[in-house]
């Protein structure tokens, strides 16, 4: 019991490592065609089988959690970088700067952050953008449909933490806005939207799938688990590992970021106190009441 925080970690874990070791764990180039091996099972040589190309499956599996990890990572610290300025800035400034900014972010909550990234991702598709590859127009698509929910907690933080004494002793002694934001707002924050994000994660790299999935987001020949969905449907009565493998692939990240994100999440509940220490807090207790009632006698 005392290490199950390792256990919901360790899933999570290992598909960060495998993206960042991809280059080293893949045993094939996940790009390259081989059309005597077209189809074929796991064997010594494809331990997971190929594909409709004879790309070798467990590299592109692995390539995939390497491109899922960098579009996630990316995302995520722009969308946090982006929502707590936004969100600082409106509860610290107050007034009417908070409530247009405000309207703004219930404007962007108000839609599904997959509806907003499609239609950016329809905007990015005009001659004005052509300069820009369907990775980094996902990314940046993502990015702004991701970005409302840290704006919203961010700025709710600041404003409980506003009402604190300790901010006003703050002033009252001289300090400074940004020092007053960087040492005693920004560390309560980052403590909540960091413990959001690594539940968010999962939902993003399930939205990046989805986006590659429709065709609007990572494009072939890059390996990606959305991606190769598509390509293994054609092929799903025949061969359903081609579907089966990544589709695993993916529910077992978002699982394991759901839960660890779940398990962050009640590491900041208070918890009973029971056990020795409680049995050491009524002894502590039943002493100072035994010599308190001495000093009174």
């Amino acid at each position: 019991m005392k290490n199950w925080p390792w256990a919901i970690l360790a899933p999570a874990l290992l598909f960060v490592l495998i993206g960042l070791f991809a280059p080293l764990i893949m045993t094939h180039d996940p790009g390259a065609q081989d059309y005597g091996a077209l189809l074929t099972g796991p064997s010594g040589a494809h331990w997971l089988g190929t594909d409709y190309l004879g790309r070798d499956m467990f590299s592109r599996i692995v390539g995939g959690a390497r491109t899922s990890l960098v579009a996630m990572a990316f995302v995520l610290l722009a969308a946090l970088a982006i929502g707590v300025v936004i969100g600082s800035f409106a509860g610290y400034v107050g007034g009417k700067t908070e409530l247009v900014m405000i309207s703004v972010i219930d404007i962007v909550l108000a839609l599904p952050s997959l509806i907003i990234a499609l239609a950016l991702m329809g905007v990015f598709s005009g001659d004005n953008f052509t300069w820009m590859s369907d990775y980094w127009k996902m990314i940046v698509a993502l990015t702004m449909a991701w970005w409302a929910n840290y704006a919203r907690m961010s700025r709710a933080v600041v404003v409980a933490e506003l009402q604190q004494p300790y901010i006003e002793a703050a002033r009252v002694m001289g300090a400074s806005h940004l020092w007053i934001f960087t040492r005693h707002i920004l560390p309560h924050v980052l403590g909540l939207v960091v413990v959001y994000a690594s539940a968010d994660a999962g939902a993003l790299v399930l939205a990046i799938a989805t986006l590659s999935f429709l065709g609007l987001g990572v494009a072939p020949p890059t390996p990606e688990w959305g991606q190769m969905l598509v390509d293994g449907m054609s092929y799903i009565e025949e061969y359903p590992s081609l579907v089966v493998i990544p589709g695993l692939a993916l529910t077992a990240v978002v699982v394991s970021f759901n839960l660890l994100g779940e398990a962050f999440a009640l590491q900041k509940v208070p918890r009973a106190v029971r056990g020795r220490f409680l049995t050491r807090k009524k002894v502590a207790r039943a002493a100072e009441e035994s010599a308190r009632k001495e000093v009174e006698a």
